[in-house]
């Protein structure tokens, strides 16, 4: 069935996992500091980073969080409270190939090794089942993982996902990873917040949305910026090539949209011709048709805010977020 409100996640490789980390110290915040996990992928070791965030009461239930791609874990911080307060057990990796995670120069992406890697790190801390909570890129991972698993999912929440259309089928031209790379490599924190003002909050901007600009900003100017902006440049490929909008009728775990309506975000509008470019991100009719596609799919429009309803308006995304993973919502 499909419920529309209004209101404003195998590869032929198989990882043997090395031991994780004891637990860190606790941050400035009072959460676990960030741990890491240990495994083969691809003829090499990789870490993966992600914290592991316990509740005081528990209530037996596991969040696993993903993020997007022009973002770190970081940017989860009061969907982690919110999440802690009722009662799940929070655990917020971050993907290899981005941010604190390892940066390979030699790394095949693709969703599915994506989820592989994330559900490798899950069995390794004793998680059998989790509900899936996935923003922007990490939607796509979030329903490619469920997918793959739908057994170890209980409930899939995709915030503004992209990927809720195939831009290449649309007529966007596909750009090589050479080009890519050049392109990641001019990024600096003027050209992001340009970006992201136009693509996400539909020209609005405010200092709290520029912090999560600058932190991206810091990933391209530390000392692994040209690593990080290689893995940008190979995770961009993955995302325009990789669609998984046309399997979203194959979902068999309960599913929410949770979407801010004003979002633009398209891959490639601007190298798209310009008849093509004025389709392509109308999120209200994207994530309805969405909430069509996926059997027992329910949708959450959020009509005046844009990409990060999370960051935008956390005290009207904390209720919507934790009906949707069955939470009741504490005043």
């Amino acid at each position: 069935m499909h419920f529309l409100l209004s209101s404003a996640a195998a590869l032929a490789f198989s990882f043997a996992a090395l031991p994780v980390a004891p637990a860190a110290a606790e941050d400035a915040a009072g959460l676990p500091a960030t741990r890491s996990f240990r495994f083969e992928s691809q003829q090499q070791t990789l870490t993966m980073r992600y914290q592991d965030v316990r509740p005081a009461r528990a209530n037996g239930r596991t969040a696993v969080l993903l993020h997007g791609k022009n973002f770190c874990s970081d940017y989860w911080e009061d969907t982690v409270a919110a999440l802690r307060e009722a009662g799940f057990r929070v655990v917020v990796p971050e993907q290899v190939g981005f941010c604190g995670s390892d940066l390979p120069q030699r790394y095949q992406y693709s969703f599915h090794q994506l989820a592989e890697n994330t559900h490798d790190l899950l069995e390794s801390l004793g998680v059998e089942r989790a509900v899936l909570v996935g923003h922007s890129m990490g939607g796509m991972l979030g329903a490619r993982y469920a997918l793959m698993y739908p057994d170890a999912v209980e409930r899939l929440v995709l915030v503004n996902p992209i990927g809720l259309e195939d831009w290449k089928a649309k007529g966007v031209p596909y750009a090589d990873i050479d080009a890519q790379f050049a392109r990641e490599l001019a990024m600096d924190a003027a050209t992001i917040e340009r970006y992201q003002r136009t693509s996400y909050y539909d020209g609005q901007w405010t200092p709290a949305y520029a912090r999560w600009a600058e932190t991206l900003a810091r990933q391209y100017q530390g000392p692994r910026g040209r690593d990080f902006a290689w893995s940008m440049a190979l995770t961009s490929d993955m995302v325009f090539t990789q669609p998984v909008v046309h399997e979203f009728p194959q979902l068999r775990v309960p599913t929410t949209l949770i979407v801010g309506g004003r979002d633009r975000t398209a891959i490639g509008r601007d190298a798209a011709p310009r008849a093509v470019a004025r389709t392509l991100g109308d999120y209200p009719a994207l994530a309805r048709a969405a909430a069509e596609a996926i059997p027992d799919a329910r949708l959450v429009l959020f009509d005046d805010l844009g990409h990060l309803p999370q960051i935008e308006d956390f005290g009207r995304f904390r209720p919507a977020l934790l009906e949707a993973v069955d939470a009741p919502a504490r005043d």
